[in-house]
C-alpha cells in the first residue's frame, strides 16, 4: 500500500526521496515509544536493558533522518535552528519566531476573518 496521497508518477524524485525519510521518521519515532513502554513495564532488568539499547539505537537513527532532512529539504534548517538547543519555556520563544506561513492573511485581507495575531 503506497504511503503518497498524490499520484506517485507525478511526483519528483526528490518529493518521493522526502516522503521516504518522513516516513522513517515516523516509523523510528513510534520504535522509540514501543521500546520505552517495554522497558518501564519489564519486571526483568536484563531484557530492560536490552530494550533500553534497543530504543537508544531509534532515537540515533531518528536523529540521523532529521538531520538528513535539516540539509536537504526546505524549512527543516531554518525551524530546527530556532527551536532546538534553547534553554528556557519552549513556548516563550514563539514569540521571537513571528514569520508564520500563515501569516499571509494579515488583518483586513479579504480571506481574514479580521481577528488578527494571538499573543
Amino acid at each position: 500500500m503506497s504511503s503518497y496521497h498524490e499520484p506517485v508518477e507525478e511526483l519528483s524524485q526528490e518529493a518521493r526521496n522526502f516522503s521516504r525519510a518522513l516516513n522513517s521518521l515516523k516509523e523510528e519515532i513510534e520504535a522509540v515509544d514501543w521500546y520505552h513502554q517495554r522497558v518501564v513495564t519489564s519486571n526483568d532488568k536484563d531484557l530492560a536493558a536490552i530494550m533500553a539499547h534497543n530504543r537508544d539505537e531509534e532515537i540515533e537513527h531518528a536523529c540521523m533522518t532529521l538531520e538528513w532532512l535539516r540539509r536537504n529539504m526546505p524549512g527543516w534548517d531554518e525551524e530546527l535552528r530556532n527551536w532546538l538547543f534553547k534553554e528556557g519555556d519552549i513556548m516563550g520563544a514563539h514569540g521571537d519566531h513571528d514569520h508564520d506561513d500563515h501569516d499571509d492573511h494579515s488583518e483586513g485581507s479579504s480571506d481574514s476573518l479580521g481577528i488578527g495575531k494571538i499573543k
